[in-house]
């Protein structure tokens, strides 16, 4: 009963994918809100009577983040952490029920991802700094491009997950040598527990660092701010209270945040499920929780390499 729950559960919000693109609006000014870099050289007074030499605002960099129902219960939040920082703004394209395959220029037929959101063609309209690529693993029925491939369903699964997510870092960076643009830095977000298989989540999140270190990329591990203290790909519904949510009576009760429902294993949004997939429309710790972990990592990836 409870796998068909969550089948259900992942079908109603996985079904009918939305309009996600959602770019964040620039921070308010105000105190403490970041001022436009000036050169050194402009910080002297100008002599009198000259006129003062304004300095035109630095564009912010942009963030794409791309994925699947996590990634569309989380996009409203991750733009806010990231533009907070003042350096970016993100342009959010997810739709439920996908996996990497989605995304890959060559799977137009059997796609959940219309021919504009595909990673390369938002690559050449965007010209991100930063890719930020947010899946769990899917490989439903409903999810045609993986090939009726039972999902953690052995070798076949991963060697086709792991070829995938090399061709998608090679279509992102011959996207930006089109369009004459550094290639962006990747960050992908490791998953948290899977409760009914723990093994297939941290094999895949093995193909992520493998492949992150392949291309010099980020990995930002959401997942283990979602999982119990030194036990990382344990499921656990509720998690013990951090300071932000000790400060807040509605997350924390009885020393206890709830990362989940009661009736949904997987997602992180504490509201039903809706057959029209959405942004989380409630304040849901374990939302707040993982895009924390993944804004830190974008910030470290819009920042010159090393």
């Amino acid at each position: 009963m409870v796998l068909a729950a969550l089948a259900l559960a992942w079908v109603t919000g996985c079904s009918d994918p939305s309009d996600a693109s959602i770019a964040a609006a620039p921070p308010p000014a105000g105190p403490g809100a970041p001022t436009a870099a000036r050169p050194v050289e402009s910080a002297s007074v100008p002599p009198t009577g000259a006129p003062a030499q304004s300095q035109p605002p630095r564009e912010k960099s942009r963030v794409l983040y791309l994925g699947d129902s996590l990634a569309m219960e989380t996009q409203r939040v991750l733009a806010d952490r990231i533009s907070a920082a003042g350096r970016a703004t993100v342009h959010s394209a997810p739709y439920s029920g996908t996996t990497l395959c989605d995304y890959l220029a060559d799977t137009a037929r059997d796609s959940l991802v219309p021919p504009q959101d595909k990673a390369a063609a938002l690559v050449r309209s965007q010209r991100p700094k930063v890719v930020v690529l947010q899946f769990w693993g899917n490989s439903w029925a409903y999810t045609p491009c993986m090939d009726s491939i039972p999902q953690g369903g052995g070798s076949r699964y991963y060697t086709r997950y792991a070829a995938d997510a090399k061709a998608l870092t090679e279509q992102i960076a011959a996207a930006a040598r089109d369009v004459g643009i550094p290639r962006p830095r990747i960050v992908w977000v490791l998953q948290g527990p899977d409760a009914f298989s723990p093994d297939r989540v941290r094999r895949v999140n093995g193909i992520y660092r493998a492949q992150a270190a392949a291309g010099r990329d980020l990995v930002a591990d959401a997942g283990l701010s979602v999982s119990p203290a030194g036990a990382r790909y344990t499921w656990a519904q509720r998690l013990p209270c951090n300071d932000d949510e000790r400060a807040r009576s509605q997350d924390c009760r009885g020393g206890l945040t709830a990362v989940h429902r009661d009736d949904d294993h997987l997602h992180f949004c504490l509201a039903p499920t809706t057959k029209t997939p959405r942004p989380c429309p409630v304040h849901s710790p374990g939302i707040v929780r993982y895009c924390e972990a993944i804004a830190t990592v974008v910030d470290a990836g819009l920042r010159p390499r090393a």
